[in-house]
């Protein structure tokens, strides 16, 4: 499996331990194997790295964006991993979730309210890497620095989304 990081360096012995333990899927490495996408979100001036993930003998876990995708990510976001995998491949939860579980948590939107907002937008792959086994089998394969230009099919892709998330909510809030 290629895959790609991108960061603000070159980063040839990733670390799972680095980072937050409670993103998406728990702490761990994390990458995508859409390339086009890793071009395209990079910031200006960054590293994009190229990994080759051997998946002989390892555990790896495959989420779909649905009820249990939402759920695990739920709780991860509570410091609750409890799926034992060595590689977890799934959704990249949109940058709302942030705000949407502080509003499930005050007890404003439900959490089958909270899977609908979440559904809104393009759908992108993310593989968190997250055990020593795996990253042993996960080899460096090359880094380059991009300079990105302005996009503007990124910018709409985002107004699109916002607008889409505006809508879901509304109807949300007028039941």
């Amino acid at each position: 499996m290629i895959l790609y990081h991108t960061g603000d360096k070159e980063i040839r012995n990733p670390d799972i331990h680095y980072g937050r333990k409670n993103a998406d899927f728990g702490w761990g490495f994390y990458l995508t194997p859409d390339r086009e996408f890793t071009y395209r979100w990079a910031k200006e001036n960054a590293v994009v790295n190229e990994y080759e993930l051997d998946e002989s003998e390892l555990s790896i876990h495959t989420f779909t964006r649905d009820a249990g995708w939402f759920q695990y990510i739920f709780d991860n976001r509570r410091n609750r991993d409890g799926l034992a995998a060595d590689v977890i491949v799934g959704p990249i939860a949109n940058d709302t979730i942030f705000d949407t579980f502080g509003v499930i948590s005050s007890g404003y939107l439900k959490p089958e309210d909270a899977v609908k907002l979440l559904m809104i937008g393009p759908e992108y792959t993310q593989v968190a890497v997250k055990t020593e086994k795996a990253i042993k089998q996960l080899r460096f394969i090359r880094s380059e620095r991009i300079k990105r230009i302005a996009d503007d099919a990124l910018r709409m892709e985002q107004e699109a989304y916002q607008e889409s998330f505006a809508q879901v909510l509304e109807s949300i809030i007028d039941r």
